[in-house]
Order: structure tokens, then sequence, then C-alpha cells
């Protein structure tokens, strides 16, 4: 057997999911290495353990970065890891300010968000904490330009993108982000609302194979489709 035809076998005994997010992965890494220049400035909303803003640092060197990751030890990892290389805030990013609970899943700490949901395991650990919550607009200096945005916060990417309305409309930052089922139907967002949210600031939606081949916009039909048949969950627009 080729390696080529082993490698296929192997791909296909990988679970759909698992794949799809390796794909994901990949093509995500992609487009921030097309978007970047050397001094682009980006953002990382859900940093976690930094993988994202590893790509950052790498791909624009003399950008400033920005990251967000709410969750006290994760935080404390980046802030020793990234403290002279990246601007790193503890903050829950949503369209208001104040303090708020936070779902820390313990046992599966990717899973945390502002609200509780149903995960895939049913033994999942979850233990609500309080964190600070701020809009991305009041972070950022408004003589910084933005050239890309990550956001990955568990349903909670209608809340941050609220927000960022003056970043995004000043700026037209490439946006990588999530909406899917299981996550933003437990805060209320329909992809109707995410599509109109977007419109407003005068951004088309994409699949991330499509940004990087052949830009075909997505409209509002298919997005609804996509969202419902769960065809996909990460998007770019731009």
């Amino acid at each position: 057997m080729s390696i080529k035809n082993y490698i296929k076998k192997l791909i296909k005994k990988i679970p759909v999911g698992l794949s799809k997010n390796h794909q994901y992965d990949i093509d995500t890494r992609k487009i921030i290495q097309k978007t970047l220049l050397n001094d682009s400035n980006a953002i990382d909303i859900g940093c976690h353990e930094g993988e994202i803003l590893d790509y950052f640092l790498k791909y624009a060197p003399c950008g400033q970065h920005y990251a967000f990751e709410p969750l006290p030890h994760l935080y404390k990892n980046l802030k020793s890891k990234y403290t002279k290389r990246a601007h790193l805030y503890p903050h829950a990013l949503s369209n208001k300010e104040g303090t708020t609970t936070f779902q820390y899943v313990k046992s599966n700490p990717a899973y945390s968000g502002l609200k509780k949901r149903k995960y895939d395991r049913t033994t999942e650990e979850v233990i609500e904490i309080t964190v600070d919550q701020t809009k991305l607009d009041e972070m950022i200096p408004d003589d910084i330009r933005i050239d890309l945005i990550k956001i990955d916060v568990e349903g909670g990417e209608y809340l941050v993108l609220s927000g960022s309305k003056r970043i995004l409309i000043k700026d037209k930052p490439v946006l990588i982000f999530e909406h899917g089922k299981g996550g933003s139907d437990y805060y209320g967002v329909t992809p109707d609302m995410l599509f109109d949210l977007l419109e407003s600031y005068h951004y088309n939606i994409y699949n991330l194979r499509s940004f990087l081949k052949d830009k075909r916009i997505i409209d509002r039909a298919e997005f609804i489709r996509q969202y419902e048949q769960e065809d996909h969950y990460y998007f770019v627009a731009n």
C-alpha cells in the first residue's frame, strides 16, 4: 500500500468532528499567514493557551497583538509566556462593562464561557466564577489599526461583535469566528441575527476554505442552512 493510500485510510477512520476541527485549524493558520504582514496588529479573543497568538507573533513579529483570556490559571500562564510580546487582559469580552458570572468547565477548559450549556459529556465539572467583562472598543487605543481578530468564546460571539462596532467599522479587520448550534443558541442568538449584525458593519461571510480559494460569499439563506444542518461552525468575515 502506498503512503498516500495509507494516509487516506487513516483519515477515513478519524471521527468527522475531529477531522473537521483539524481542517479548521489548518485553514485558520493559512488565513492568518495570508492576512498578516510583518507589522500587522491582531487580537485573540479566547486566547486559551496561546496557539493562535503564536501565529500572530510568527507572521507579524513587528505588530502589536492583544489577547483576552478570563480563566485565571490560563491568564497567569499567558502572562508568564507572553508579557513582553503581547498586551494581555483577563477580561471576558461582551457588549457591556462590569462584572459577570463565568462558567469554568474545569474538566475541559476550552468549553468555558459566559453561559452554561449542554456539553458533549454529561460528566463535565462546571464551576461558576466571577470575572470582569468589557467591550473590545474600550480596550484598544483608537490610533491602533487592527488587521485581524479571532473570536472563540463558546457561543458569545454576537456579544463580542456588538461591543466592537468602532473597531470593525473603522479598520474592517478580517474576522475568524465560531457560530454553531450548542453555543450561540444558549445566548438567544440566531444565524439571522449574526448575519444582520455583520451586514450592518458592511461585512461579507465566507467559509474558511472558500476564503482561501475563490472568495465565494455566503448569503443569508446559505449561512442559515449551514448553521441548521451543522455543515460548518467556523467562518470568516471581511
